[in-house]
C-alpha cells in the first residue's frame, strides 16, 4: 500500500482556473443538493496569532477526506499564510490514498470559486475591479476573474503602500491611496484582507457592483460595514456555515439591520438554477466566502486520478 503525495508545485502545474471553475461550480452544486457531508470547520487559536483548522467532509461517489490547515499570517518570509494537507480517502476501500499540498491547492480553489459565483452574479458587462488586500488572495482573484470577465481596470488597495503597488504593478493595474478610491466606479470588488474590522462601507458602493467577500473566514472579523450587507442580495457559499461564522452577516442580523431571511440561498442553488441570482443590473449582489471541505475534496480528487493518469507525484510506502 502506498500514499500518492502531490507538492505545491505539482498543484500549481496541474490545477488551472480554467479546470478548477468548473469543479467549483460542481462542487457548490452537489453540497445545496445535499449530495456531499459536511460539519462545521473546527478552528483552534494557537498562541502568537496562529490557528490550526480541521474540516471535514464527503462527497458522493468520490473521495472523503479532510484538510488539516494552519493559518499564520507573519509567517517566515516566503512561506503561505496557509499551510496543510489535504488527506484523500478511497470511498470503496476506505483506505487513504493521497496527501496533497493544502496551501496552493486552498488558493486556488478560493479564488476559482469567487470567480464562478461572480460568472453567476455580476453584470456580463462588469470590467472594472477593485481588489482590496494585497496578499496572495489578492493576486489569485485577479488570475481568477480574467478567466470569466474581460477586466479592463484592476485598482489595488492595501494598508501598506509598497506592497499595493508592486501588485498592481504585476498585474497591470493601479494601486490607490484609499478604499473609496479603489472602489469608486467599479463593477466587482472582492474584499481578501486580514483586517478584524470593516474596511468597506456601504455608501461607497455603487449600484450594480458585485462583492466578493472572502477575508474573514469565522465569526468576528469582519471586512463591511453592516450597511452594506443590508443593502446587498447576499448569497454564501454554505448556508449553515455563513450563519454561524459568516462575521459580516451575524453583525448586520445581530444590529437588527437584516433578518435571517437576507441571506437568501446557497450560491450552488444559483447555479443549479433553483434560485434567483442577480434580477436587475442596479442591484448590489455579494457572495460570502468561508471555503468549504467539498472545495478541497473535488480539486484535490482531479489531481490524483490527473497524477494517476500523468504520472506526477510521489508514491511513499504507508
Amino acid at each position: 500500500m502506498s500514499l500518492l503525495v502531490v507538492s505545491r508545485d505539482e498543484v500549481a502545474a496541474h490545477l488551472p482556473y480554467e479546470a478548477c471553475i468548473p469543479l467549483m461550480r460542481e462542487a457548490m452544486t452537489a453540497l445545496s443538493r445535499g449530495r456531499t457531508r459536511q460539519t462545521l470547520r473546527a478552528i483552534i487559536d494557537l498562541e502568537g496569532g496562529g490557528a490550526f483548522g480541521v474540516m471535514p467532509g464527503a462527497a458522493d461517489g468520490t473521495a472523503f477526506g479532510a484538510k488539516l490547515i494552519s493559518v499564520f499570517p507573519a509567517a517566515a518570509t516566503g512561506a503561505p499564510s496557509h499551510q496543510g494537507l489535504v488527506a484523500l480517502f478511497d470511498p470503496v476501500s476506505g483506505a487513504p490514498v493521497a496527501a496533497i499540498d493544502a496551501s496552493e491547492l486552498t488558493a486556488i480553489r478560493t479564488a476559482a470559486a469567487s470567480a464562478a459565483a461572480t460568472d453567476a452574479l455580476a453584470r456580463p458587462d462588469a470590467r472594472r475591479l477593485a481588489v482590496l488586500g494585497t496578499g496572495e488572495q489578492a493576486l489569485r482573484h485577479v488570475e481568477a476573474l480574467r478567466c470569466v470577465r474581460d477586466i479592463e481596470e484592476v485598482r489595488i488597495w492595501g494598508r501598506l503602500s509598497d506592497r499595493a503597488a508592486a501588485l498592481a504593478e504585476r498585474l497591470g493595474g493601479r494601486a490607490t491611496s484609499g478604499v473609496e478610491e479603489a472602489v469608486a466606479g467599479a463593477d466587482i470588488v472582492c474584499t481578501v484582507t486580514a483586517s478584524p474590522e470593516p474596511v468597506l462601507l456601504g455608501r461607497w458602493i455603487g449600484e450594480g457592483t458585485h462583492l466578493n467577500l472572502v477575508g474573514s473566514s469565522r465569526a468576528g472579523p469582519a471586512e463591511v460595514d453592516t450597511a452594506l450587507v443590508a443593502r446587498a442580495r447576499f448569497f454564501a457559499d454554505h448556508a449553515e456555515g455563513v450563519r454561524r461564522q459568516g462575521a459580516e452577516f451575524l453583525n448586520a442580523l445581530e444590529e437588527g439591520a437584516i433578518g435571517g431571511g437576507h441571506l437568501l440561498g446557497e450560491i450552488g442553488e444559483v447555479f443549479a438554477g433553483t434560485l434567483a441570482g442577480r434580477t436587475a443590473p442596479e442591484e448590489i449582489t455579494a457572495y460570502k466566502s468561508l471555503g468549504s471541505i467539498v472545495q478541497d475534496l473535488a480539486a484535490g480528487w482531479y489531481l490524483y486520478e490527473k497524477a494517476k493518469a500523468e504520472g506526477f507525484g510521489t508514491r511513499v510506502p504507508f
